[in-house]
């Protein structure tokens, strides 16, 4: 490569990774869930006149958090367990409070990142049992199991046989025994596999929208042996300095998502092939998050106006 090639090819990079000055850039990992939060953020923040361009589908969490960095994103949403195991590289821990504020703690000191509180769900991994079966055997926790487990078979993914909070540390921690190993297949399969019989409980995902859309029952982790997967934003500092106003207006989403309510969404869109936009601004257009509501409601002065 020539001198001039080298200017070139290095100036482009440059403008790539420069942070943008005039909107809020939202990125987002690319599954389902990740495209709704990264959309909800986005219509949310245009409720409060922030300007914004939305980048999602920006593949998994490494790439999400060197963007962050790299000033090419403002924000995403990510999830504790990921941020302490994946990016961190921590053991699991246990304990939302605990887990939260070691990542938000480690996140500010190591890569000056600001970590607001959780938005109200837990992506965790969940077992799911047919709800008949469920309603049949009164079967609430994963603790009951073990005196069905020698009959049952049970069906995972090829991630969660091998991972740390996986499948050997949920049969030893709840003592099961199943009446053969568990059956590796497709995330997609799974749920076809319990309907149609061929496994009896699987390892799924608590924000699945077809759970609730099946008759399917999740079973209570009565053990606390998963550790916890809190939906948390991440903003880089300068966004902060750019767009005066930003924190206070995303910190009013603290705790108001419940995990039934990514499920709806959720199945909205893989399920009955929703557009996003659309489910969204159906979620939105409750009270709760109305930007005009939250603004006057607050005592006092009108911070988040004032701020901005």
């Amino acid at each position: 490569m020539n001198r001039r090639s080298f200017l070139l090819a290095l100036a482009a990079l440059t403008t790539a990774c420069a942070p943008p000055h005039n909107k809020v850039v939202i990125g987002s990992k690319n599954f389902t869930e990740q495209l709704v939060l990264g959309e909800l953020l986005a219509q949310y923040l245009e409720g409060f006149s922030f300007p914004i361009e939305r980048r999602f589908y920006m593949a998994g969490t490494y790439i999400c958090h060197q963007a962050l960095l790299a000033g090419r994103i403002d924000l995403y949403v990510e999830y504790t367990g990921t941020a302490l195991e994946a990016i961190l590289k921590h053991d699991p821990m246990t304990g939302h409070d605990r887990v939260f504020e070691r990542v938000r703690d480690e996140y500010a000191r190591r890569f000056d990142l600001i970590v607001l509180p959780p938005l109200g769900f837990d992506n965790s991994f969940a077992m799911v049992v047919r709800g008949d079966d469920a309603r049949r055997l009164r079967l609430r926790t994963l603790s009951a199991v073990a005196k069905y487990a020698p009959k049952w078979r049970m069906g995972v993914g090829y991630e969660f046989l091998e991972r740390k909070d996986g499948y050997p540390g949920l049969v030893q921690t709840y003592g099961l025994r199943f009446s053969k190993p568990p059956q590796v297949m497709d995330l997609g399969l799974l749920y076809r596999a319990l309907l149609g019989g061929q496994v009896d409980m699987i390892a799924a995902a608590q924000t699945d929208g077809l759970i609730q859309a099946l008759d399917l029952v999740v079973l209570d982790d009565d053990r606390n042996y998963f550790p916890p997967y809190d939906a948390i934003p991440i903003i880089g500092r300068q966004a902060l300095v750019r767009f005066p106003g930003l924190r206070s207006a995303i910190s009013h989403l603290a705790g108001r998502i419940r995990t039934d309510d990514m499920r709806r969404m959720n199945y909205a869109i893989d399920g009955k092939h929703e557009d996003v936009r659309n489910v969204v601004s159906a979620f939105l257009a409750t009270t709760d998050f109305d930007p005009l509501k939250i603004r006057v409601s607050e005592r006092g002065s009108n911070r988040i106006r004032k701020e901005m």
